[in-house]
């Protein structure tokens, strides 16, 4: 069957997720169109990575139904696998490995050849500007060369829908924009990708689109224009600006007040 272009690639409908009488995610709905960059964003407890471990089959939703690149999760989980990339937020490396043997290792997990696999990983190696450090054992990377690698594992299949949680959490400036520019050329080549941050500057600067999940609920969802509109918002505010509404930060005021 052809792939429609602009098809939707994630689709979340009514997601709840409780942990005994905790619920982390309450009615999340969502649609994320093919080649998007869609941020989400929440503060601390919020919900997202919650969210993004549903999305990926790495928790099972109590209630709802998800689809990723056209597969249900629940009755095709490992299509889905096949389909995606994760970057989870505290990426658990080989660390005994290099980064040559860790992403060679990553490719022969999902099916490829030995001679593909090769290929790919020295592609990879140098988009992610590591190849000088390809043998050095991952142990010994900073965090920004150890977050580059685990990006690299997460795309060493080409998927068609990349999970990143957090990925840009303790690393340099110099590794951001790496990682940054790599993003902007697989968004390009129709990848769609779903992240979650808490840096706001970066989020207005990638995304398409956004969603604000807040005590496990959307929020807000659209693109900045789109955003400003639903809050009445001036026509300069930022990203940030419209967050700090739609999650109410009054709370956090007082408390800069009493200080």
């Amino acid at each position: 069957m052809e792939e429609q272009v602009g098809a939707d690639s994630i689709v979340a409908s009514g997601l709840v997720k409780r942990f005994g009488s905790v619920t982390a995610v309450d009615g999340v709905s969502l649609r994320v169109r093919e080649g998007e960059f869609f941020g989400f964003l929440g503060p601390n407890g919020a919900g997202k990575s919650t969210t993004i471990k549903l999305l990926c089959g790495l928790l099972r939703p109590t209630v709802g139904v998800i689809q990723v690149a056209g597969f249900d999760l629940a009755r095709q989980p490992l299509e889905v696998k096949r389909h995606i990339g994760v970057l989870p937020e505290d990426a658990n490396l080989y660390e005994r490995l290099s980064a040559e043997e860790f992403l060679v290792f990553a490719a022969r997990m999902y099916g490829l050849s030995l001679a593909e696999a090769q290929r790919r990983t020295a592609d990879l190696l140098e988009l992610m500007e590591l190849t000088e450090n390809k043998d050095k054992l991952i142990v010994d990377y900073s965090m920004g060369m150890k977050k580059k690698t685990a990006l690299a594992a997460a795309l060493i299949h080409r998927p068609r829908v990349l999970f990143l949680d957090e990925p840009f959490n303790g690393i340099d400036t110099i590794s951001v924009r790496a990682i940054r520019n790599v993003l902007h050329q697989l968004t390009e080549g129709g990848t769609t990708i779903f992240f979650s941050t808490h840096v706001m500057e970066v989020a207005e600067r990638l995304c398409t689109r956004v969603a604000v999940i807040n005590h496990g609920r959307i929020a807000g969802e659209g693109t900045i224009t789109e955003l400003r509109e639903q809050m009445a918002a001036e026509g300069d505010s930022t990203l940030e600006d419209i967050f700090l509404k739609l999650v109410d930060a009054r709370a956090g005021d007082e408390m800069l007040d009493w200080l």
